[in-house]
């Protein structure tokens, strides 16, 4: 699957080829600080810059004897530059390159993500605008509650998705970070002065304290505000395919020509796109959890992270790139349906009403609550079980008229009073 539906961009962050290519950006600049510090003359610097490349190929070959993947990089390096080559890697251990390297990879991929969220918050602002003032019903465990606009549905998600944008883009910056300080991280045959060079000149930050590694206190922030990002995906989905349902239909997924619902039922129009996107958060949160155990590694370092991480940095990048455009496309697509919305509204019977009477018998009638209460209740129950309007038998009713005018009754059934507050809401979030 991911294959198939990798958007080239990201995909190419994640090749091999690019993965020896950084770790190769990675020696250059190790070797570039040195030769900034005098230790390497500006001929063998040149020589270097000039004959070193990757050959994916030559180095899975020379890893097939060694079982080292960077010591048959440094074997394929040493080939192609010769002598030179005495000087890339010193000082280093592996995870000076591979770690450093690493965050420069999650870092493209990150930028590649923000910029899914900002096509997305596009999306998300249109739709709110394009919607606002569009009266539907607002539910609270799938009942019917009190009345909202699609509008206002679409600028909470809004703000949701400015959260968790704001919140991967630190995790970004977090993980952005480099080592070039040795096998444990003291510098025994490095500077921090190397260090600092290397990592300017590869556009990341030097970690103030590494042992072996860069500690995984940073990844797992990087991957849990993946599964956030990825949860807030999975609610937006949860509740149109809510809304799709037939009995509902509020709103419906984009229908391409030609394209089937079901192998057995030629009618299905089924919600497929949230459907999908509620199965790939599942993978990302795993992933995230999966970060979060690779953060107590023994000691100064052990390998057991290694294998964790070479497949959850490309897939729940890969995945998150992914979700984040195709939510983008399913809400480009999205069929409102207003009419449906005004038909939903009164399906309850008024109901919804229920708590305007209930205050204004407090505010007005200057009733006890738990009384007015009591009052608002046994008439709601009575719509509910006739069937019947509940503004009308509120109007009916002989305690209501006794202590409620009709210009009073007139006010508190006006559906418009439930978007008073809108504008306000939009600005708040829009501003």
């Amino acid at each position: 699957m991911i294959e198939r539906y990798t958007r080239p961009e990201m995909g190419a962050i994640w090749t091999l080829r690019r993965r020896f290519e950084t770790w190769l950006a990675v020696e250059i600049a190790v070797c570039e600080a040195w030769s900034r510090l005098g230790v390497i003359s500006g001929a063998d610097m040149a020589r270097i810059r000039e004959k070193a490349e990757v050959d994916p190929d030559r180095i899975l070959a020379i890893e097939e004897e060694t079982r080292h993947d960077v010591i048959a990089f440094l074997t394929a390096l040493e080939e192609k530059v010769g002598p030179e080559a005495r000087f890339i890697h010193l000082g280093c251990t592996s995870s000076d390159i591979v770690d450093t390297a690493g965050a420069m990879l999650l870092v493209q991929a990150g930028r590649v993500i923000l910029g899914g969220f900002d096509t997305l918050l596009l999306t998300l602002k249109e739709l709110a605008l394009l919607h606002k003032g569009c009266l539907c019903m607002g539910r609270t465990h799938g009942i019917h509650a009190e009345p909202t606009s699609f509008g206002l549905k679409m600028a909470g998600f809004y703000a949701e998705f400015m959260r968790h944008r704001e919140r991967f883009f630190q995790a970004v910056e977090g993980v952005r970070v480099g080592k070039i300080s040795g096998a444990v991280g003291t510098y025994t045959m490095l500077t921090p002065e190397v260090e600092r060079i290397a990592c300017e000149l590869l556009g990341l930050e030097v970690d103030p304290v590494s042992t072996q590694i860069v500690q995984r206190d940073r990844h797992a922030h990087y991957f849990t505000a993946l599964a956030l990002a990825a949860g807030g995906v999975e609610r937006l989905c949860v509740e149109l395919r809510h809304l799709q349902r037939t009995e509902v239909l509020e709103v419906e997924e984009g229908f391409a020509k030609g394209q089937k619902g079901s192998s057995a039922m030629p009618h299905k129009k089924n919600p497929v796109s949230a459907e999908n996107m509620t199965g790939l958060a599942r993978l990302i949160r795993s992933n995230s959890l999966a970060a979060m155990e690779n953060m107590a590694l023994w000691h100064e370092r052990d390998i057991s992270h290694s294998s964790v991480e070479r497949i959850i940095m490309p897939d729940s990048t890969i995945l998150m790139d992914y979700m984040l455009h195709r939510l983008t496309a399913l809400l480009g697509g999205l069929r409102v349906i207003p009419e449906n919305m005004r038909r939903n509204l009164m399906a309850s019977y008024g109901l919804f009403f229920s708590q305007r009477v209930l205050l204004a018998l407090v505010e007005e009638a200057h009733l006890p609550r738990q009384q007015a209460y009591e009052h608002v209740q046994r008439l709601a129950m009575r719509s509910w079980e006739s069937r019947s309007s509940f503004p009308d038998i509120v109007r009916g009713d002989a305690f209501m008229s006794g202590h409620l005018s009709a210009s009073v009754l007139d006010r508190l059934f006006d559906c418009d009073s439930y978007l008073q507050y809108e504008d306000s809401i939009f600005r708040r979030v829009f501003s």
